[in-house]
Protein backbone atom coordinates (compact mmCIF):
# COMPACT_ATOMS: atom_id res chain seq x y z
CA UNK A 1 0.00 0.00 0.00
CA UNK A 2 2.79 2.20 0.58
CA UNK A 3 4.46 2.06 -2.78
CA UNK A 4 1.28 2.64 -4.06
CA UNK A 5 0.31 5.44 -2.48
CA UNK A 6 3.67 6.87 -3.56
CA UNK A 7 3.64 6.63 -6.94
CA UNK A 8 0.45 8.24 -7.25
CA UNK A 9 1.30 11.21 -6.33
CA UNK A 10 0.93 14.36 -8.30
CA UNK A 11 4.67 15.77 -9.55
CA UNK A 12 5.82 18.50 -11.30
CA UNK A 13 7.07 17.64 -14.05
CA UNK A 14 10.58 19.18 -15.17
CA UNK A 15 10.61 21.74 -18.13
CA UNK A 16 13.31 19.78 -20.15
CA UNK A 17 10.76 17.04 -20.32
CA UNK A 18 7.75 19.19 -20.52
CA UNK A 19 9.49 20.64 -23.81
CA UNK A 20 10.66 17.54 -25.35
CA UNK A 21 7.32 16.01 -24.98
CA UNK A 22 5.76 19.03 -26.35
CA UNK A 23 8.15 18.95 -29.42
CA UNK A 24 7.15 15.37 -30.11
CA UNK A 25 4.05 16.54 -31.26
CA UNK A 26 4.96 18.83 -33.33
CA UNK A 27 8.21 17.59 -35.35
CA UNK A 28 7.09 14.40 -35.96
CA UNK A 29 9.82 13.84 -38.55
CA UNK A 30 12.19 15.43 -40.97
CA UNK A 31 9.50 16.61 -43.45
CA UNK A 32 7.44 17.95 -40.91
CA UNK A 33 10.79 20.36 -39.52
CA UNK A 34 11.32 21.60 -42.94
CA UNK A 35 7.47 22.33 -43.37
CA UNK A 36 7.44 24.77 -40.16
CA UNK A 37 10.94 26.27 -41.42
CA UNK A 38 9.31 26.65 -44.62
CA UNK A 39 6.49 28.30 -43.59
CA UNK A 40 8.87 30.77 -41.33
CA UNK A 41 11.25 31.48 -44.42
CA UNK A 42 7.94 32.66 -46.72
CA UNK A 43 6.52 34.90 -43.69
CA UNK A 44 9.85 36.61 -43.72
CA UNK A 45 9.11 37.48 -47.44
CA UNK A 46 11.77 35.35 -48.92
CA UNK A 47 11.64 34.72 -53.05
CA UNK A 48 14.50 32.26 -52.90
CA UNK A 49 14.72 29.18 -50.95
CA UNK A 50 17.22 26.49 -51.01
CA UNK A 51 16.94 23.37 -49.25
CA UNK A 52 19.76 20.89 -48.49
CA UNK A 53 19.43 17.58 -46.59
CA UNK A 54 21.23 14.68 -46.03
CA UNK A 55 20.81 11.29 -44.96
CA UNK A 56 16.88 12.14 -45.63
CA UNK A 57 17.50 14.99 -42.82
CA UNK A 58 18.16 13.09 -40.07
CA UNK A 59 22.13 13.77 -40.19
CA UNK A 60 21.19 17.32 -41.73
CA UNK A 61 18.37 19.52 -42.79
CA UNK A 62 19.62 23.13 -44.11
CA UNK A 63 17.13 25.84 -45.77
CA UNK A 64 18.63 29.19 -46.71
CA UNK A 65 16.33 32.00 -48.08
CA UNK A 66 16.91 35.83 -48.99
CA UNK A 67 13.83 37.59 -46.60
CA UNK A 68 14.12 39.67 -43.75
CA UNK A 69 16.17 38.38 -41.54
CA UNK A 70 16.32 38.02 -37.52
CA UNK A 71 17.69 41.49 -35.43
CA UNK A 72 20.30 40.63 -33.20
CA UNK A 73 18.31 41.65 -30.16
CA UNK A 74 15.83 38.74 -31.06
CA UNK A 75 18.18 36.09 -30.98
CA UNK A 76 18.18 35.27 -27.23
CA UNK A 77 14.67 34.43 -27.01
CA UNK A 78 14.53 32.62 -30.84
CA UNK A 79 13.86 29.13 -29.51
CA UNK A 80 11.94 30.03 -26.57
CA UNK A 81 8.71 28.56 -26.58
CA UNK A 82 5.58 31.01 -27.11
CA UNK A 83 7.87 33.77 -28.29
CA UNK A 84 6.57 35.34 -32.02
CA UNK A 85 6.20 38.48 -33.74
CA UNK A 86 2.75 37.54 -35.28
CA UNK A 87 0.41 38.31 -32.63
CA UNK A 88 0.74 39.91 -29.63
CA UNK A 89 -2.70 38.86 -28.41
CA UNK A 90 -5.71 36.37 -28.73
CA UNK A 91 -7.48 38.69 -30.98
CA UNK A 92 -5.15 38.40 -33.61
CA UNK A 93 -6.23 35.08 -34.12
CA UNK A 94 -9.12 36.28 -36.21
CA UNK A 95 -7.58 38.76 -38.55
CA UNK A 96 -4.09 36.17 -39.52
CA UNK A 97 -2.59 36.25 -42.12
CA UNK A 98 0.99 34.51 -41.61
CA UNK A 99 1.46 31.01 -41.37
CA UNK A 100 2.89 30.74 -37.84
CA UNK A 101 1.71 31.94 -34.95
CA UNK A 102 2.62 30.43 -31.56
CA UNK A 103 5.90 30.46 -31.62
CA UNK A 104 7.07 27.05 -31.29
CA UNK A 105 8.47 25.64 -34.21
CA UNK A 106 12.51 26.33 -33.82
CA UNK A 107 12.12 26.08 -29.99
CA UNK A 108 10.82 22.10 -30.66
CA UNK A 109 13.72 21.84 -33.48
CA UNK A 110 16.04 22.78 -30.48
CA UNK A 111 14.96 20.43 -28.02
CA UNK A 112 15.02 17.60 -30.50
CA UNK A 113 18.56 18.45 -32.27
CA UNK A 114 21.35 20.79 -32.68
CA UNK A 115 20.19 23.85 -34.06
CA UNK A 116 22.39 26.96 -35.64
CA UNK A 117 21.30 30.42 -37.02
CA UNK A 118 23.07 32.47 -39.74
CA UNK A 119 21.60 35.83 -40.02
CA UNK A 120 20.97 38.77 -41.63
CA UNK A 121 19.32 41.99 -41.77
CA UNK A 122 19.38 44.37 -44.85
CA UNK A 123 20.62 46.94 -42.49
CA UNK A 124 23.33 45.10 -40.51
CA UNK A 125 26.70 44.97 -41.70
CA UNK A 126 27.80 41.66 -41.16
CA UNK A 127 25.68 38.27 -40.13
CA UNK A 128 25.30 37.25 -36.76
CA UNK A 129 25.70 33.28 -36.15
CA UNK A 130 23.69 31.68 -32.47
CA UNK A 131 23.82 27.82 -31.76
CA UNK A 132 20.87 26.35 -29.65
CA UNK A 133 20.06 23.39 -27.26
CA UNK A 134 17.02 23.57 -25.68
CA UNK A 135 15.67 26.44 -26.12
CA UNK A 136 18.47 28.36 -25.25
CA UNK A 137 22.06 29.57 -26.84
CA UNK A 138 24.76 27.42 -26.33
CA UNK A 139 28.37 27.70 -27.69
CA UNK A 140 29.28 26.21 -30.47
CA UNK A 141 32.33 24.90 -28.91
CA UNK A 142 33.45 23.82 -25.69
CA UNK A 143 35.23 26.83 -23.53
CA UNK A 144 33.74 29.36 -25.98
CA UNK A 145 30.47 31.74 -24.76
CA UNK A 146 27.00 31.18 -25.96
CA UNK A 147 26.90 34.91 -27.62
CA UNK A 148 26.05 35.54 -31.02
CA UNK A 149 29.23 36.09 -33.20
CA UNK A 150 29.55 38.46 -36.25
CA UNK A 151 30.11 36.14 -39.31
CA UNK A 152 29.78 36.28 -42.84
CA UNK A 153 26.54 35.82 -44.63
CA UNK A 154 23.86 37.33 -47.31
CA UNK A 155 20.77 38.89 -46.23
CA UNK A 156 18.52 36.18 -45.29
CA UNK A 157 18.47 33.78 -42.78
CA UNK A 158 20.41 30.19 -43.09
CA UNK A 159 18.82 27.12 -40.60
CA UNK A 160 21.16 24.18 -40.05
CA UNK A 161 19.57 21.07 -38.25
CA UNK A 162 21.95 18.78 -37.16
CA UNK A 163 21.36 15.00 -35.54
CA UNK A 164 17.39 15.34 -35.69
CA UNK A 165 16.13 13.23 -32.53
CA UNK A 166 19.25 12.45 -31.19
CA UNK A 167 18.28 12.18 -27.65
CA UNK A 168 14.33 10.67 -28.54
CA UNK A 169 15.77 6.86 -29.58
CA UNK A 170 12.31 5.36 -30.42
CA UNK A 171 11.24 7.91 -32.41
CA UNK A 172 14.86 7.79 -34.65
CA UNK A 173 13.98 4.08 -34.56
CA UNK A 174 10.65 4.72 -35.48
CA UNK A 175 11.45 6.22 -38.46
CA UNK A 176 11.83 4.66 -41.93
CA UNK A 177 15.34 4.46 -44.27
CA UNK A 178 17.11 8.15 -45.17
CA UNK A 179 15.18 7.64 -48.97
CA UNK A 180 12.17 7.32 -47.65
CA UNK A 181 12.42 10.41 -45.21
CA UNK A 182 14.07 12.29 -48.38
CA UNK A 183 10.85 11.24 -50.49
CA UNK A 184 8.81 13.08 -47.92
CA UNK A 185 10.83 15.86 -47.56
CA UNK A 186 10.80 16.70 -51.80
CA UNK A 187 7.03 16.73 -51.65
CA UNK A 188 6.41 19.09 -48.83
CA UNK A 189 8.73 21.25 -51.06
CA UNK A 190 6.95 20.04 -54.46
CA UNK A 191 3.74 21.16 -52.67
CA UNK A 192 5.18 24.28 -51.58
CA UNK A 193 6.61 25.18 -55.05
CA UNK A 194 3.01 24.85 -56.97
CA UNK A 195 1.89 27.02 -54.27
CA UNK A 196 4.18 29.76 -54.26
CA UNK A 197 4.99 30.16 -58.12
CA UNK A 198 6.81 33.51 -57.66
CA UNK A 199 9.39 32.08 -55.19
CA UNK A 200 12.61 30.26 -56.24
CA UNK A 201 13.00 26.69 -54.65
CA UNK A 202 15.46 24.29 -54.79
CA UNK A 203 16.32 21.03 -53.23
CA UNK A 204 18.82 18.63 -53.39
CA UNK A 205 21.16 15.91 -51.07
CA UNK A 206 24.21 17.05 -49.80
CA UNK A 207 26.87 16.63 -52.11
CA UNK A 208 25.04 16.35 -54.97
CA UNK A 209 25.49 19.20 -57.78
CA UNK A 210 22.05 18.59 -59.33
CA UNK A 211 18.96 19.90 -57.67
CA UNK A 212 15.92 17.32 -57.52
CA UNK A 213 13.57 19.95 -57.37
CA UNK A 214 14.24 23.34 -59.12
CA UNK A 215 11.76 26.00 -59.38
CA UNK A 216 13.01 29.23 -61.54
CA UNK A 217 10.36 31.84 -59.58
CA UNK A 218 8.13 34.67 -61.35
CA UNK A 219 6.18 31.44 -63.17
CA UNK A 220 2.88 30.73 -62.76
CA UNK A 221 0.79 27.91 -60.92
CA UNK A 222 0.42 26.20 -64.42
CA UNK A 223 3.96 26.03 -65.52
CA UNK A 224 5.27 24.57 -62.07
CA UNK A 225 3.11 22.22 -62.17
CA UNK A 226 4.28 20.61 -65.73
CA UNK A 227 7.96 21.34 -64.31
CA UNK A 228 7.27 19.53 -61.24
CA UNK A 229 5.01 16.83 -62.05
CA UNK A 230 5.55 16.51 -66.27
CA UNK A 231 3.73 18.20 -69.33
CA UNK A 232 1.53 15.29 -69.48
CA UNK A 233 -0.68 16.22 -67.04
CA UNK A 234 -0.25 20.15 -67.18
CA UNK A 235 -1.81 19.42 -70.74
CA UNK A 236 -4.60 17.86 -69.37
CA UNK A 237 -5.41 20.45 -67.02
CA UNK A 238 -8.20 22.53 -66.44
CA UNK A 239 -8.41 25.86 -64.68
CA UNK A 240 -11.59 26.93 -62.81
CA UNK A 241 -11.37 30.28 -61.34
CA UNK A 242 -13.94 30.46 -58.29
CA UNK A 243 -14.44 34.21 -57.98
CA UNK A 244 -15.67 35.93 -54.81
CA UNK A 245 -18.90 34.32 -53.56
CA UNK A 246 -21.60 35.88 -51.51
CA UNK A 247 -21.60 34.92 -48.05
CA UNK A 248 -23.39 31.87 -46.94
CA UNK A 249 -25.00 33.23 -43.91
CA UNK A 250 -25.33 36.66 -41.95
CA UNK A 251 -22.00 36.94 -40.26
CA UNK A 252 -19.71 35.24 -42.54
CA UNK A 253 -17.47 36.88 -45.49
CA UNK A 254 -17.17 36.62 -49.13
CA UNK A 255 -14.89 33.68 -50.28
CA UNK A 256 -13.47 32.80 -53.45
CA UNK A 257 -11.22 29.77 -54.99
CA UNK A 258 -8.85 28.63 -57.43
CA UNK A 259 -8.47 25.24 -59.10
CA UNK A 260 -6.37 23.60 -61.08
CA UNK A 261 -7.91 19.78 -62.03
CA UNK A 262 -7.40 17.03 -64.21
CA UNK A 263 -9.85 16.24 -67.13
CA UNK A 264 -10.92 12.78 -67.93
CA UNK A 265 -8.41 12.26 -70.14
CA UNK A 266 -5.69 12.11 -67.23
CA UNK A 267 -5.75 9.20 -65.27
CA UNK A 268 -3.15 8.16 -62.43
CA UNK A 269 -2.91 5.34 -60.16
CA UNK A 270 -2.65 7.77 -56.92
CA UNK A 271 -4.58 10.67 -55.55
CA UNK A 272 -3.05 13.84 -55.76
CA UNK A 273 -5.05 16.75 -53.53
CA UNK A 274 -2.36 19.43 -53.18
CA UNK A 275 -5.09 22.01 -50.63
CA UNK A 276 -4.18 24.95 -49.47
CA UNK A 277 -6.76 27.32 -47.39
CA UNK A 278 -5.59 30.94 -46.91
CA UNK A 279 -2.26 30.05 -48.25
CA UNK A 280 -1.48 26.91 -45.19
CA UNK A 281 -1.31 23.54 -46.24
CA UNK A 282 -3.67 21.23 -45.02
CA UNK A 283 -5.40 18.28 -45.42
CA UNK A 284 -9.10 17.64 -45.11
CA UNK A 285 -11.15 14.60 -45.15
CA UNK A 286 -14.47 15.63 -46.18
CA UNK A 287 -12.51 17.75 -49.39
CA UNK A 288 -10.89 14.73 -50.60
CA UNK A 289 -14.38 12.55 -50.32
CA UNK A 290 -16.06 15.35 -52.33
CA UNK A 291 -13.12 15.85 -54.92
CA UNK A 292 -13.41 11.67 -55.12
CA UNK A 293 -17.42 11.90 -55.89
CA UNK A 294 -17.09 14.94 -58.59
CA UNK A 295 -14.86 12.31 -60.51
CA UNK A 296 -17.11 9.10 -59.72
CA UNK A 297 -18.22 8.11 -63.88
CA UNK A 298 -15.94 10.02 -65.29
CA UNK A 299 -12.84 7.70 -64.60
CA UNK A 300 -12.57 3.74 -65.02
CA UNK A 301 -12.30 2.07 -61.45
CA UNK A 302 -8.46 2.29 -60.17
CA UNK A 303 -7.72 5.67 -62.13
CA UNK A 304 -7.17 8.89 -59.79
CA UNK A 305 -7.07 12.46 -60.59
CA UNK A 306 -5.39 15.33 -59.92
CA UNK A 307 -6.39 18.26 -57.98
CA UNK A 308 -4.85 21.92 -56.54
CA UNK A 309 -6.92 23.76 -54.72
CA UNK A 310 -6.59 27.05 -52.76
CA UNK A 311 -9.42 28.16 -50.99
CA UNK A 312 -9.31 32.12 -49.48
CA UNK A 313 -11.82 32.94 -46.41
CA UNK A 314 -11.25 35.80 -44.48
CA UNK A 315 -9.14 34.96 -41.61
CA UNK A 316 -12.54 35.54 -39.19
CA UNK A 317 -13.91 32.52 -40.23
CA UNK A 318 -11.25 29.88 -40.22
CA UNK A 319 -9.80 28.37 -36.89
CA UNK A 320 -6.21 27.21 -37.27
CA UNK A 321 -5.49 26.60 -34.06
CA UNK A 322 -6.97 22.83 -33.84
CA UNK A 323 -4.08 20.44 -34.68
CA UNK A 324 -0.34 20.65 -32.98
CA UNK A 325 1.37 20.81 -36.88
CA UNK A 326 -1.32 23.08 -38.09
CA UNK A 327 -2.47 20.38 -40.93
CA UNK A 328 -6.12 21.25 -40.22
CA UNK A 329 -8.32 23.91 -40.02
CA UNK A 330 -11.73 24.44 -39.37
CA UNK A 331 -14.08 27.25 -40.74
CA UNK A 332 -17.52 28.23 -40.82
CA UNK A 333 -20.18 26.72 -43.37
CA UNK A 334 -17.82 23.89 -44.83
CA UNK A 335 -20.24 21.82 -46.28
CA UNK A 336 -21.92 24.65 -47.90
CA UNK A 337 -18.77 25.72 -49.65
CA UNK A 338 -17.50 21.99 -50.48
CA UNK A 339 -20.96 21.61 -52.26
CA UNK A 340 -20.54 25.13 -54.35
CA UNK A 341 -16.65 24.42 -55.08
CA UNK A 342 -17.98 20.81 -56.21
CA UNK A 343 -21.12 21.95 -58.03
CA UNK A 344 -18.47 23.96 -59.70
CA UNK A 345 -15.56 21.39 -60.81
CA UNK A 346 -18.16 19.02 -62.06
CA UNK A 347 -19.65 21.68 -64.32
CA UNK A 348 -15.90 22.56 -65.71
CA UNK A 349 -15.07 18.40 -66.59
CA UNK A 350 -18.92 17.93 -68.02
CA UNK A 351 -18.05 20.70 -70.69
CA UNK A 352 -14.79 18.28 -71.35
CA UNK A 353 -16.64 14.73 -71.17
CA UNK A 354 -17.12 14.93 -74.70
CA UNK A 355 -13.80 15.30 -76.02
CA UNK A 356 -12.23 12.37 -74.41
CA UNK A 357 -9.08 10.58 -75.53
CA UNK A 358 -9.09 6.52 -75.63
CA UNK A 359 -5.75 4.36 -76.63
CA UNK A 360 -6.80 0.72 -78.29
CA UNK A 361 -5.26 -1.70 -79.83
CA UNK A 362 -4.86 -2.26 -83.92
CA UNK A 363 -4.04 -5.47 -84.03
CA UNK A 364 -3.50 -8.60 -82.36
CA UNK A 365 -1.21 -11.91 -82.60
CA UNK A 366 -3.06 -13.66 -85.36
CA UNK A 367 -4.39 -10.91 -87.13
CA UNK A 368 -4.21 -9.67 -90.37
CA UNK A 369 -3.19 -6.18 -91.96
CA UNK A 370 -5.65 -4.54 -94.22
CA UNK A 371 -4.51 -3.99 -98.04
CA UNK A 372 -4.55 -0.11 -97.63
CA UNK A 373 -2.23 -0.43 -94.13
CA UNK A 374 0.46 -2.27 -95.72
CA UNK A 375 3.93 -0.36 -96.01
CA UNK A 376 5.18 -1.61 -99.71
CA UNK A 377 9.09 -1.58 -100.23
CA UNK A 378 10.04 -1.83 -103.35
CA UNK A 379 12.60 -4.32 -105.24
CA UNK A 380 14.72 -4.12 -108.44
CA UNK A 381 14.76 -7.00 -110.84
CA UNK A 382 16.93 -6.80 -113.79
CA UNK A 383 15.70 -9.55 -116.33
CA UNK A 384 16.95 -9.69 -120.13
CA UNK A 385 18.31 -6.06 -119.35
CA UNK A 386 15.05 -4.38 -118.77
CA UNK A 387 14.30 -2.54 -115.58
CA UNK A 388 11.20 -2.96 -113.88
CA UNK A 389 9.93 -1.92 -110.12
CA UNK A 390 7.64 -4.54 -108.79
CA UNK A 391 6.51 -3.46 -105.41
CA UNK A 392 7.02 -6.30 -102.76
CA UNK A 393 4.19 -6.51 -99.43
CA UNK A 394 7.17 -5.87 -96.23
CA UNK A 395 6.20 -7.91 -93.34
CA UNK A 396 4.75 -5.44 -90.76
CA UNK A 397 6.96 -5.63 -87.28
CA UNK A 398 4.08 -6.28 -84.33
CA UNK A 399 5.38 -4.86 -80.92
CA UNK A 400 4.39 -6.62 -77.71
CA UNK A 401 1.98 -4.24 -76.73
CA UNK A 402 -0.29 -5.30 -79.64
CA UNK A 403 0.31 -9.06 -78.39
CA UNK A 404 -2.27 -8.91 -75.50
CA UNK A 405 -5.25 -10.90 -75.74
CA UNK A 406 -8.52 -9.32 -73.92
CA UNK A 407 -11.38 -10.98 -75.43
CA UNK A 408 -12.56 -14.89 -74.23
CA UNK A 409 -13.66 -15.62 -77.64
CA UNK A 410 -10.01 -15.67 -79.00
CA UNK A 411 -8.26 -18.34 -80.21
CA UNK A 412 -7.01 -21.27 -78.35
CA UNK A 413 -3.27 -23.23 -78.35
CA UNK A 414 -5.46 -26.19 -79.53
CA UNK A 415 -6.29 -24.49 -82.69
CA UNK A 416 -2.47 -24.94 -83.98
CA UNK A 417 -2.39 -28.64 -82.60
CA UNK A 418 -3.23 -31.20 -84.89
CA UNK A 419 -5.84 -33.52 -83.59
CA UNK A 420 -8.89 -35.86 -84.55
CA UNK A 421 -6.78 -37.78 -87.00
CA UNK A 422 -6.95 -37.94 -90.86
CA UNK A 423 -10.13 -37.07 -93.05
CA UNK A 424 -12.70 -40.02 -93.65
CA UNK A 425 -12.88 -38.94 -97.62
CA UNK A 426 -9.16 -39.08 -98.51
CA UNK A 427 -8.38 -42.93 -97.54
CA UNK A 428 -6.14 -41.70 -94.59
CA UNK A 429 -3.72 -39.72 -96.99
CA UNK A 430 -4.95 -36.17 -95.46
CA UNK A 431 -5.59 -32.70 -97.52
CA UNK A 432 -3.82 -33.33 -100.81
CA UNK A 433 -2.73 -30.43 -103.08
CA UNK A 434 -5.37 -29.39 -106.34
CA UNK A 435 -3.94 -28.86 -109.37
CA UNK A 436 -5.20 -25.70 -110.77
CA UNK A 437 -4.13 -25.12 -114.74
CA UNK A 438 -3.24 -21.72 -115.88
CA UNK A 439 -4.46 -20.71 -119.12
CA UNK A 440 -2.14 -17.22 -119.30
CA UNK A 441 0.97 -18.92 -117.75
CA UNK A 442 3.06 -21.82 -118.82
CA UNK A 443 3.30 -24.77 -116.22
CA UNK A 444 1.16 -25.56 -113.49
CA UNK A 445 0.53 -24.44 -110.02
CA UNK A 446 0.01 -25.92 -106.95
CA UNK A 447 -2.55 -24.44 -104.55
CA UNK A 448 -3.45 -25.83 -101.30
CA UNK A 449 -7.16 -26.63 -100.32
CA UNK A 450 -8.30 -25.02 -97.42
CA UNK A 451 -8.40 -26.99 -93.86
CA UNK A 452 -11.13 -27.26 -92.95
CA UNK A 453 -12.36 -25.57 -89.11
CA UNK A 454 -11.71 -28.33 -86.26
CA UNK A 455 -13.92 -28.60 -83.39
CA UNK A 456 -12.31 -27.16 -79.99
CA UNK A 457 -13.98 -30.77 -77.84
CA UNK A 458 -13.01 -34.05 -79.23
CA UNK A 459 -15.97 -36.24 -78.63
CA UNK A 460 -15.69 -39.82 -76.48
CA UNK A 461 -15.96 -42.56 -78.59
CA UNK A 462 -18.28 -45.48 -77.90
CA UNK A 463 -16.44 -48.65 -76.75
CA UNK A 464 -17.89 -51.93 -75.11
CA UNK A 465 -14.38 -53.16 -74.24
CA UNK A 466 -14.53 -53.49 -70.01
CA UNK A 467 -10.30 -53.08 -70.08
CA UNK A 468 -10.82 -49.63 -72.25
CA UNK A 469 -13.32 -49.16 -70.38
CA UNK A 470 -11.29 -49.54 -66.79
CA UNK A 471 -8.41 -47.66 -67.78
CA UNK A 472 -10.58 -44.54 -69.24
CA UNK A 473 -11.59 -44.25 -65.42
CA UNK A 474 -8.07 -45.00 -64.24
CA UNK A 475 -7.06 -41.75 -66.18
CA UNK A 476 -10.11 -39.57 -64.86
CA UNK A 477 -9.88 -40.65 -61.04
CA UNK A 478 -6.02 -40.11 -61.64
CA UNK A 479 -6.03 -36.66 -63.74
CA UNK A 480 -5.21 -33.42 -62.29
CA UNK A 481 -7.94 -31.25 -61.95
CA UNK A 482 -6.56 -28.20 -61.69
CA UNK A 483 -4.06 -28.40 -65.09
CA UNK A 484 -6.63 -29.63 -66.79
CA UNK A 485 -8.99 -27.02 -66.18
CA UNK A 486 -5.78 -24.72 -67.02
CA UNK A 487 -5.21 -26.23 -70.25
CA UNK A 488 -8.91 -26.16 -71.02
CA UNK A 489 -10.20 -22.76 -70.35
CA UNK A 490 -6.71 -20.92 -70.82
CA UNK A 491 -6.66 -18.57 -73.60
CA UNK A 492 -3.72 -18.42 -75.99
CA UNK A 493 -1.77 -15.10 -75.45
CA UNK A 494 1.40 -15.63 -77.77
CA UNK A 495 4.62 -17.60 -78.61
CA UNK A 496 7.12 -16.18 -76.37
CA UNK A 497 10.22 -18.39 -77.87
CA UNK A 498 10.16 -20.58 -81.23
CA UNK A 499 13.21 -22.52 -80.55
CA UNK A 500 11.91 -23.53 -77.42
CA UNK A 501 8.74 -24.21 -78.10
CA UNK A 502 7.76 -22.17 -75.52
CA UNK A 503 4.44 -19.86 -75.40
CA UNK A 504 2.19 -18.04 -72.52
CA UNK A 505 -1.03 -18.91 -71.88
CA UNK A 506 -3.53 -17.00 -69.87
CA UNK A 507 -5.79 -18.91 -67.42
CA UNK A 508 -8.68 -16.37 -65.64
CA UNK A 509 -5.84 -13.71 -63.96
CA UNK A 510 -3.05 -15.86 -64.14
CA UNK A 511 -0.23 -16.07 -67.14
CA UNK A 512 1.42 -19.91 -67.18
CA UNK A 513 4.41 -20.73 -69.67
CA UNK A 514 4.04 -23.81 -71.61
CA UNK A 515 5.96 -25.89 -74.02
CA UNK A 516 3.61 -26.24 -76.84
CA UNK A 517 5.46 -29.26 -78.90
CA UNK A 518 5.70 -31.33 -75.76
CA UNK A 519 2.12 -30.80 -75.20
CA UNK A 520 0.71 -31.08 -78.97
CA UNK A 521 2.71 -34.90 -78.38
CA UNK A 522 0.67 -35.69 -75.80
CA UNK A 523 -2.30 -34.37 -77.18
CA UNK A 524 -2.04 -36.47 -80.56
CA UNK A 525 -0.92 -39.59 -78.26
Amino acid sequence: MTSEAQSSVIRRLDESLINRIAAGEIIHRPSSALKELLENALDAGSTSIKITAKEGGLKMLQIQDNGSGIHKADLPVLCERFTTSKIKKFGDLAALTTYGFRGEALASISHVAHLSVVTKTKSDSCAWRACYNDGVLSPPKPGQTSEPKPCAGNDGTLLTVEDLFYNVPTRLASLRSGADEYKRILDVVTQYAVHNPAVSFQCKKTGQAQSDVTTPGGASVLQVIGLLYGSSLSKELLHVPIDKQKPIEKGSSPWEADAYISNPNYQSKRFTLLLFINHRLVESSRIKRAMEAVYTGMLPKGACPFVYLSLLLDPKDVDPNVHPTKREVHFLNEEAIIEIISDKLQTSLATQSSSRTFETQTLLTGGTLDESSKRPSKRRRIEDGDDETIPLDAPRKIYSNHKVRTSLHDRTLEEWMPVGGTSAGDGGQGERPIEVEDSAEAGNAQVEAPVPSRSKEISESVCRLTSVLELRSEVLVGQHRGMTEIIKEHIFVGIADYERCLSLIQHETKLYLVNHAALAYVTRR
